[in-house]
């Protein structure tokens, strides 16, 4: 079977989620043809290095991120998180391709409906730089491809787009730790310190309340250089703990975002999941995980610990079964619905 090439248009400097997906993606995807990767540097980034955890993985793998092509011709080019185009005026690169798959890491819209950022004049930046037999919207969750398709229905892809049938999936191969058999009431969240990252101050007072036994923040540099602190918080700057350490110091990842806005996969919550916590978020983002993440308003935090606290059965259970259900996100499942999707070849397993 002739060895495809695969060619990655990117924004290397996102500093969260959207870089550690790509890096986990790409330790599959270099293994099922030739892949390249072309460095989009915008004006959303200026200034700001390469993503540290996407350079260990191009420097593993010995792929290169240095200059962008005037055109990208391949068989299949992956656009990652296109909303890093919204300050763009155009896209320089040319692309040429059979398929052309634009990775949706950020919601559409936003609670409420308001839309999350330009969506038309990013697809359309794409569309007028774009020869291809086929592009496509690659939503990575249930709640993402909600805001994709809702979009859609309001407004309209550009001509000649669709929405992939299966989500695209968002990798989570991190090592499994038990949980422990005395749950304590230490609880922590950590994001990168972006403002829609956090709730109200009202809100992080009741789910982060001095009568807990610890509360972690670990991103917490807006609160830090707003002096919003209290004696019981824990503040750490973004990538001021080792993520190690942090999962240490705590039992319960509890995490909301502020009110406009919702994550679109929620990556840091698979990393709770995986470090052996109990994993409380806003219902919306905990039914892309399948019961594996407990939904919840704020008020009901605490009632939900209490209960896990007094039962340690419960928790371990809990944290088990969470587990199991991060198998979907294997890489193997990757690799499967990646060759599905852009019919590139045969899945894992499949006969030859």
């Amino acid at each position: 079977m002739r060895q495809h090439n695969l060619a990655y248009l990117i924004e290397p400097r996102f500093p969260g989620g959207t870089s550690s997906a790509l890096a986990a993606e790409l330790a599959v995807t270099a293994g099922t043809g030739r892949v390249s990767i072309h460095p989009a540097e915008t004006s959303m980034f200026d200034g700001r290095s390469i993503a540290p955890q996407l350079v260990r993985t191009l420097n593993v793998l010995g792929l290169e991120c240095t200059e962008c092509a005037r055109t990208i011709g391949a068989d299949i080019v992956v656009i990652h998180n296109p909303a890093f185009l919204k300050f763009e005026k155009l896209l320089s690169t040319h692309i040429v391709a059979r398929h052309v798959i634009a990775v949706t890491h950020e919601n559409f819209l936003r609670p409420g409906g308001e839309e999350g950022f330009d969506v038309a004049h990013c697809l359309s930046l794409i569309d007028r730089s774009t020869l291809s037999l086929r592009k496509s919207v690659a939503p990575i969750s249930p709640n993402n491809r909600a805001t994709v398709e809702e979009w859609a229905a309001r407004h309209g892809l550009p001509s000649g787009w669709d929405i992939l049938p299966e989500d695209w999936i968002n990798i989570c191969d991190f090592d499994m730790a038990p949980p422990t058999d005395r749950p304590r009431d230490r609880r922590g969240r950590h994001s990168r310190p972006g403002p829609e990252k956090f709730p109200k101050p009202a809100t992080l007072d009741l789910i982060f309340p001095s009568h807990a036994e610890a509360n972690v923040i670990l991103g917490a540099d807006m609160l830090i250089a707003g002096q919003e602190t209290h004696p019981h918080w824990t503040l750490h700057p973004f990538r001021g703990l080792d993520v190690a350490r942090f999962f240490e110091m705590i039992d319960f990842m509890v995490y909301f975002t502020a009110p406009g806005w919702r994550e679109s996969f929620g990556r840091v919550l698979a990393e709770g999941i995986a470090a052996g916590k109990v994993v409380i978020s806003d219902r919306e983002t905990a039914a892309g995980f399948d019961g594996a993440v407990i939904g919840a308003e704020p008020e009901e935090v605490d009632g939900i610990i209490r209960l896990f606290i007094a039962e340690p059965e419960r928790y371990i259970s809990h944290v088990r079964s969470a587990q199991t259900v991060l198998s979907r996100f294997s890489p193997e499942a990757f690799r499967d619905r990646f060759l599905r999707l852009t019919g590139l070849g045969a899945p894992t397993g499949a006969a030859a």
